[in-house]
């Protein structure tokens, strides 16, 4: 099966009738199929301390127990995506309730680690800033942003998984981009003004008397 970007709409719907039949072989292909996408949406909506990992196995499970509750093949996508949402917001209610201290450097380890696996992140130091400067963002704009950097995925199809007009989605995007330039922008203003006081100083030299 190739990936759920490259599918007609008529093979994703096949494949989510097959699914909804009760076709094991279609239910495994169908989790293939859009689990990258998934954990781009999980990884926008989940507390940072939770493992990915984790939460795409149970949403996986949830798929497995429940696609046979779905009833048209053609909403597979806002229904996964309600999964993984809800999801991801229980878990971390859970997790506020249970919550273990850990080590700031073991949390920031595994924070790098799962934005690195889940965006095929960007080796620069920028680009990993601008991917935690993105889960900042509020959800309605997190959410595209991801989709579009991390899975590549096109106006249409994010329009589709979060069932808003494509205007919307391209709203959004144009906000969110703004916003995080904004932010981005904030953050080298220090590293900007430190490189330029040594100019400042040396010329304030060359004019003493």
């Amino acid at each position: 099966m190739r990936p759920n970007e490259r599918m007609t709409v008529f093979e994703e719907h096949r494949l989510a009738g097959g699914a909804i039949a009760g076709d094991a072989d279609a239910v495994h292909a169908l989790w293939q199929a859009h689990r990258r996408w998934v954990a781009a949406i999980l990884l926008a909506h989940k507390p940072r301390e939770l493992e990915l990992d984790d939460l795409l196995q149970e949403v996986a499970m949830s798929l497995v127990k429940n696609i046979q509750t779905l009833h048209d093949p053609a909403a597979v996508k806002p229904w996964l995506r309600t999964i993984a949402i809800n999801l991801a917001r229980s878990s971390g209610r859970r997790q506020r309730v249970v919550r273990k201290t850990l080590p700031i450097l073991a949390a920031d380890a595994q924070r790098t680690a799962e934005l690195n696996e889940a965006a095929e992140g960007p080796s620069d130091d920028r680009g990993r800033r601008a991917l935690e400067l993105t889960s900042r963002l509020p959800p309605e704009y997190r959410e595209p942003l991801i989709l579009r950097a991390v899975r590549g995925m096109s106006y249409r199809q994010i329009a589709d998984i979060m069932g808003v007009p494509m205007t919307t989605i391209e709203t959004r995007l144009a906000r969110a981009r703004r916003m995080l330039k904004e932010e981005m922008e904030r953050l080298d203003e220090p590293a900007n003004t430190q490189r330029k006081e040594p100019g400042r100083s040396a010329h304030a030299t060359e004019n003493k008397p």
